[in-house]
């Protein structure tokens, strides 16, 4: 009885080391298509809030972004007040962080993005250069009585123009107290670049857009409620005046649509 012999034994030495050469290219190959699945599956950064809402994300947290492909940065994201989205920049929940502070913290940030913080005015300007934002400011009283106020655009200049405020039209519940800071330049108390004889920014102990001097003060001193003090607190003035403070705010920007 005549013995059988395997195919591959009466190929010639050439076409097997031809088959060889294909089978280690099929494997470097599938090496290369799982590296790709595995990038795909990875979380790429956003540009902001609202482009990773676009993803399919929910759930409100800190995220990495880079708005602009200079760099990525952690923000607190809203995604769950009026349609999500939401990049936050400024919040006051309980004074635990103090706001009142110079020119340098305000434009690089400080805080807890969990708790109370500010962004940075640098980081605010990268995102409202990269595109057109509307701004939400949503406000609490002690008694948990809730207003926002909404403004169809947003931005800041750079540094070198004090972060001067560009602002739309308003609209919400709480009055329009920030249209007057319309054009103003950022102060600090160790940067005085309000239009007033004296500096703002001491006088009523925080940091904003300041004019003559204001008619909000979100960045003041957390007094909880009234306060015998002049104008020093986190003062929205259309909707509580110069002696109430609120007790909590979020300042927060979004795309426009």
């Amino acid at each position: 009885m005549k013995r059988t012999r395997s195919p591959t034994c009466e190929l010639k030495p050439s076409v097997q080391n031809s088959i060889l050469d294909i089978q280690r290219q099929v494997r470097s190959l599938k090496n290369a298509v799982d590296e790709i699945l595995r990038l795909l599956r990875k979380p790429q950064n956003g540009k902001n809030c609202a482009d990773l809402y676009k993803r399919g994300i929910r759930q409100s947290g800190v995220y990495q972004i880079d708005p602009d492909g200079k760099g990525s940065f952690n923000v607190f994201c809203d995604m769950t007040t009026s349609g999500g989205g939401w990049t936050v920049f400024q919040r006051r929940l309980d004074g635990s962080v103090n706001f009142y502070r110079g020119w340098q913290d305000y434009k690089h940030g400080f805080g807890h993005l969990k708790g109370e913080f500010w962004l940075g005015l640098d980081k605010i300007h990268r995102l409202t250069t990269a595109a057109q934002n509307k701004l939400r400011i949503d406000m609490e009283d002690t008694s948990g009585n809730k207003k926002y106020a909404e403004y169809d655009f947003f931005a800041v200049t750079s540094e070198q123009q004090k972060y001067q405020l560009s602002l739309g039209t308003y609209a919400g519940t709480a009055g329009d107290s920030f249209t007057l800071h319309k054009g103003m330049a950022f102060s600090t108390k160790d940067s005085d670049n309000d239009t007033y004889g004296k500096n703002c920014a001491v006088q009523f102990k925080g940091a904003w857009w300041y004019a003559k001097c204001h008619l909000s003060n979100l960045n003041g001193v957390y007094h909880h409620g009234s306060h015998k003090s002049y104008a020093d607190g986190i003062n929205w003035h259309t909707w509580k005046g110069y002696h109430y403070s609120l007790k909590s705010t979020s300042m927060k920007i979004r795309p426009r649509k």
